[in-house]
């Protein structure tokens, strides 16, 4: 990103999986960052470049004292709640619609160059989470005339050390601490399962296409655009594990209300950026799956 040099980029959610490793890469290319937290955020996967991070913390500060002490060139929106563990709606919603639109309200006043909103594949009909973010768009679409909005659904995607409580993590750690049985759906549905290495390279050429386009609201899906069943990963992940112990108890929970049986990311917008998914599915459980053994077994 030598074009850039220079810029600040502002990263809401910075310390969560998607956040740290695009700061990193920001950290990497030399621009200048900003990440903007909780209070009680751990730092444990910023690691040894924590010190070369600008750090605000959400519940200690005004969000504007943040644009009064630095000109801020674009700001990546990661900080979701995804309503797992029974969260309220008012909860959902205040991360997700409210905290949003603070923030690029105050960056419209600041002259904001681009604000890169993440979203979900899913409809907005799925659950509050789909439905917070859908709300999120209606507003990006109004802000984009002022600014670069660039709005990013994202499939499934994964790595080492991501939340424990989200679908591939938990299932190779579930399978590789050799639990006796996994309840899981027929696992019929289908999933487009993306590497967060390949995530963190699209969000790299968004943010330069950024710079070269006119105030719009621009709209990207990042997949690898082929799906697999969720039966097929599991089975994969368990015979990579080499776990012959768990039972797979297909069938034995219900599908959830409003389920998407088959999911598709079209990622030829991004296709005519230059980007390309380049680590296939094997190699990307492979590599976290070694990752998070080495982790179990120190």
């Amino acid at each position: 990103m030598d074009n850039l040099m220079g810029k600040t980029i502002l990263v809401t959610g910075g310390t969560g999986f998607l956040g740290s490793h695009l700061v990193k890469r920001i950290v990497k290319d030399q621009l200048n960052v900003i990440v903007v937290k909780r209070s009680s955020s751990k730092l444990f996967r910023l690691g040894s470049i924590v010190d070369k991070i600008r750090f605000y913390d959400l519940d200690q500060i005004d969000i504007e004292d943040i644009f009064k002490e630095n000109v801020i060139d674009i700001i990546i929106h990661c900080a979701t709640n995804y309503g797992r563990f029974a969260v309220p709606p008012t909860d959902i919603i205040q991360a997700n619609l409210f905290l949003p639109l603070k923030i690029i309200q105050i960056a419209e006043n600041y002259q904001v160059k681009t604000f890169i909103n993440t979203d979900t594949i899913l409809d907005k009909r799925v659950n509050y989470y789909s439905l917070s973010k859908k709300h999120f768009l209606d507003w990006l679409f109004l802000f984009s005339q002022k600014m670069v909005c660039i709005n990013v659904a994202l499939e499934h995607f994964y790595g080492p050390f991501d939340d424990p409580s989200k679908f591939v993590s938990k299932i190779i750690l579930d399978l590789l601490h050799e639990v006796d049985f996994l309840d899981l759906t027929l696992g019929e549905q289908k999933r487009d399962f993306i590497y967060i290495d390949d995530v963190v390279e699209a969000f790299t050429k968004l943010i330069q296409f950024s710079f070269d386009v006119p105030n719009n609201l621009y709209r990207y899906e990042i997949g690898t655009g082929k799906n697999i069943a969720i039966r097929e990963l599991v089975q994969m992940v368990k015979t990579m594990t080499e776990n012959k112990v768990t039972r797979l108890n297909f069938g034995m929970l219900p599908y959830r209300e409003n389920e998407i049986m088959e999911s598709h990311v079209d990622i030829s917008m991004l296709l005519k950026l230059g980007w390309q998914p380049k680590i296939s599915l094997v190699e990307g459980l492979r590599y976290t799956i070694d990752q998070e053994r080495s982790s179990i077994n120190q």
